[in-house]
């Protein structure tokens, strides 16, 4: 969020304040030598005076500047929802489904889609799909799972920040396809008893991305309120989005989504900077829906059977890449070293002005690897996870997270980021000052990066309700291009 100018003139006063005052010391000092006994009590009085003036002066600078200044946001904790082990169902299970519910070619489709997700067979898949096709999905079966995620999420956080209920002022859900009447939100603050001036946000139909402008939303509302807590929740519907006709391109969201949730307690507290994990440092959005291809790259419609499913592009991965380049046009200023800028910036020189492509075969990419030490890419797929390695040339080590959540739970949409980051923290991974870039991709089509600045070392004896803490000593693991279904 943009600083303004008020805010400027009251921090340019603080400086004033901060650096003037030690220099003024000494020539008081020494005009305090040269003075007689008689002078220097008449001025000692002065002075005491002008101390008391600076004092309060300074004292109102301050005070300006906490009352009119951006707040710092924390992320006090996080919670994963981890489904019940009845809940998970192998690929070849999920294909047996798919056979008795598609034609030969629809499942032949999705049985190759399937083999090349990256997935384990310990993926969750909601009841309704698992009923099927003995038992058509309702929406009571999304009403169901999504009670199901969403409260065992927020549930694990509450227990772990020992934050009541009532205590939350304001409330922000994300999802992509299941918008039932009430609220998501509303039912947040009906199964917790919520105060009646919670501030509650539902936001719907923004794809993977929505988590992170959820944060970007709570962060500008918390700019807002004197003190306060403000929750997000990440989800998605897996039943509500389950395609069943027969258009191609529909079938593959089918065989990619999992189900999963997160839960995200935040505050502009300062008395929760000590129990903290992180500190909310910059939010950068970037929307190419002015693009027709980047538009319906990701787009739900009815087919000619007026079944409705979500269609993926075949250039996808490549609005994703484009996409990502404005997003990191805007974020390098901000996070980036000089010297890094500066190379950029004389790449685009050259490129651009002077038109010596043939010199530059392509623009130089920013080592971002000098400006973060984590990077948390939402688990879409696994075409999307190399794009992104090979873009911003990154090491098997920084992309582990995302593929061992995208091999252990799948893409469960916008929570995934948060099953990266609980991954590192159940590794010991994060320490006290390190720089953790979250990067979200979803419909529309959207890029958004949330960095985080570590407030502490975060020992893994320590975590409690981490969805990796009890097999984390069996990752990371190899998974191959192509993992044929058992027979």
């Amino acid at each position: 969020m943009k600083e303004n100018s008020s805010f400027f003139c009251v921090k340019n006063i603080k400086l004033v304040y901060l650096f003037a005052i030690p220099l003024i010391l000494p020539f008081i000092a020494i005009y305090l030598l040269t003075l007689n006994v008689e002078d220097l009590n008449n001025q000692i009085i002065t002075l005491k005076s002008l101390s008391i003036l600076l004092i309060v002066l300074f004292a109102a600078v301050l005070l300006l500047y906490f009352k009119h200044g951006p707040r710092t946001v924390y992320l006090v904790d996080f919670s994963c929802y981890k489904p019940d082990p009845s809940d998970m169902m192998s690929k070849k299970e999920l294909l047996d489904i798919i056979t008795l519910t598609f034609d030969k070619e629809s499942v032949d489709l999705q049985k190759k889609v399937l083999e090349r997700c990256g997935y384990s067979d310990m993926t969750y898949i909601p009841e309704g799909i698992r009923m099927l096709p003995d038992k058509l999905l309702t929406f009571n079966n999304s009403r169901k799972e999504i009670e199901k995620v969403m409260f065992g999420a927020i549930d694990d956080l509450l227990w772990k920040t020992r934050v009541k209920a009532d205590e939350i002022g304001i409330v922000i859900v994300n999802i992509g396809v299941h918008n039932p009447t009430p609220s998501l939100s509303s039912m947040i603050v009906n199964h917790y008893k919520l105060g009646v001036n919670v501030l509650t946000y539902n936001i719907s139909g923004m794809g993977c991305s929505a988590g992170l402008i959820s944060i970007d939303l709570a962060n500008r509302l918390l700019q807002t309120q004197v003190s306060g807590y403000a929750l997000v929740v990440s989800t998605e519907s897996i039943n509500a989005g389950y395609y069943l006709g027969k258009d191609r391109s529909k079938l593959i969201t089918n065989c990619l989504f999992r189900m999963g949730a997160a839960a995200i307690l935040l505050s502009n507290r300062f008395s929760d900077y000590r129990r903290s994990k992180y500190k909310l440092k910059h939010v950068v959005r970037t929307h190419k829906g002015a693009d027709d291809r980047a538009f319906k790259s990701v787009y739900q419609e009815q087919d000619e059977d007026e079944n409705i499913g979500i269609s993926l592009s075949k250039s996808l991965t490549v609005v994703a890449g484009e996409t990502l380049k404005c997003n990191i046009t805007t974020l390098g200023p901000l996070v980036l070293p000089m010297s890094e800028q500066l190379l950029f910036f004389a790449s685009f020189i050259v490129r651009k002005i002077f038109k010596m492509n043939n010199i530059l075969k392509r623009p130089y990419i920013p080592d971002f690897k000098r400006a973060f030490e984590h990077f948390f890419i939402h688990a879409g797929g696994r075409a999307v996870l190399d794009e992104m390695e090979k873009n911003l040339e990154l090491t098997e080590w920084h992309m582990e997270p995302s593929r061992m959540t995208l091999y252990r739970f799948g893409n469960t949409s916008s929570s995934s980021l948060w099953y990266e980051l609980a991954y590192s923290e159940a590794k010991g991974r994060i320490k006290k000052g390190d720089r953790a870039w979250q990067i979200g991709f979803g419909s529309g089509f959207k890029c958004n990066s949330v960095v985080w600045h570590s407030l502490k070392t975060i020992n893994p004896k320590d975590l409690e309700k981490n969805p990796w803490t009890d097999e984390i000593q069996d990752f990371p693991v190899h998974v191959p291009a192509v993992m044929p279904l058992s027979s």
